[in-house]
């Protein structure tokens, strides 16, 4: 995956689901049960086949997947409680408050966590990113539920990345990102910290619609997130169910694969070629400092403009491109909010500020 999340393109087959409550928790809110108790527990989870598990207590020792859960952990104030990872962030590729904190996390496996290392973790709750339901066996050699239970490990999921590949519609909203987050808050007992991210990025978000939402269809700006890092061999497309293409729409731009059902796809720069979008974003991974990312977006350019296949796109001839990082735009979390910002600011200079 990408390194906020991991590495690559694991980002395209990302899995599980986090919902506070007992069913549906589209609303944000969690179950009565959860607002019970001096910590809000008891606290039930359901992932996306249903199944429940109840938290009577915070966890004590947690185990994330990847850096993505394990930043949000340290958004909300939990991070002590983090004992490992897997897929761990590269050093200064977190904001920096969060980095140092992240770098002191012991590594469990520098991609999936290794099934006998996890078992024998001593964790209490294992955060899982990953497609375990989505991929008929998982990421790698994973655990089975049984060996979970054995072991004493509560495994849970996070909604946004678990359920978008399989979703029946359109990701339109960041309504399962704030899922995730006030559900990780209710479990692990940050629920006002987690209230007050969610409420900040409703905020961006809400003053972004005030300005862009109007915008009829025809008239958004087309617009193509160009992963750098995928590869440029054949192009991956963000779809419909990825996070990307709410940010996408929210800024008031219209994704050119919109019209692609799945979380990501590879295309053919034919297809680009056809689509001809009116911007290109670098979809650029950090890489731990500004000059790094400097000459990484400055690579991306170099590429499409000297490109026979893309240096007549409009997007191209007109230098119309934004450089902002891949992980704050497809890893689901609290910057998706800051990026539907920069992007509506860059293309609706005149609406928003």
């Amino acid at each position: 995956m990408r390194s906020r999340a991991g590495r690559a393109t694991t980002a395209a087959v990302l899995g599980g689901l986090l919902a506070a409550g007992c069913g549906s928790t589209d609303s944000g809110a969690a179950s009565p049960a959860a607002r019970g108790g001096s910590a809000g527990h008891p606290v039930t989870v359901t992932d996306c086949a249903g199944a429940r598990t109840t938290f009577t207590s915070p966890p004590r020792n947690i185990v994330t997947s990847n850096a993505s859960s394990l930043e949000l952990l340290l958004r909300l104030g939990a991070g002590d409680k983090v004992i490992g990872t897997g897929f761990p962030p590269g050093k200064g590729t977190l904001p920096a408050e969060l980095d140092a904190r992240a770098q002191r996390v012991k590594v469990l496996g520098e991609t999936v966590i290794p099934k006998e290392k996890l078992l024998g973790s001593r964790a209490d709750l294992y955060i899982d990113t990953f497609a375990s339901m989505n991929m008929g066996g998982g990421m790698g050699d994973t655990p089975t539920e049984q060996e979970f239970r054995a072991a004493a490990i509560k495994h849970i999921y996070l909604k946004s990345t678990a359920c978008a590949a399989m979703s029946k519609s359109p990701v339109t909203d960041l309504s399962a990102v704030e899922d995730d987050i006030l559900s990780l808050g209710a479990v692990t007992g940050t629920r006002a910290k987690a209230e007050q991210l969610v409420g900040g990025m409703r905020k961006k978000v809400d003053a972004v619609q005030r300005a862009v939402g109007g915008i009829p269809e025809s008239e958004r700006p087309t617009y193509f997130f160009f992963d750098y890092d995928a590869g440029t061999k054949q192009p991956m497309a963000v779809c419909n169910r990825q996070v990307a293409n709410a940010v996408i729409g929210l800024a008031g731009a219209r994704n050119v694969f919109a019209d692609c059902d799945g979380d990501y796809q590879q295309v053919g720069w034919e297809d680009v070629i056809a689509k001809n979008p009116d911007w290109i974003q670098l979809g650029v991974r950090e890489r731990g400092s500004e000059a790094a990312n400097r000459k990484a977006f400055d690579e991306a350019e170099k590429w499409l403009r000297s490109n026979p296949a893309t240096r007549g796109l409009k997007a191209v001839e007109e230098g119309q491109f934004l450089r902002i990082g891949s992980e704050r735009t497809t890893i689901a979390g609290v910057e998706n909010a800051d990026t539907v910002e920069r992007i509506a600011r860059t293309l609706h200079p005149g609406k928003v500020r």
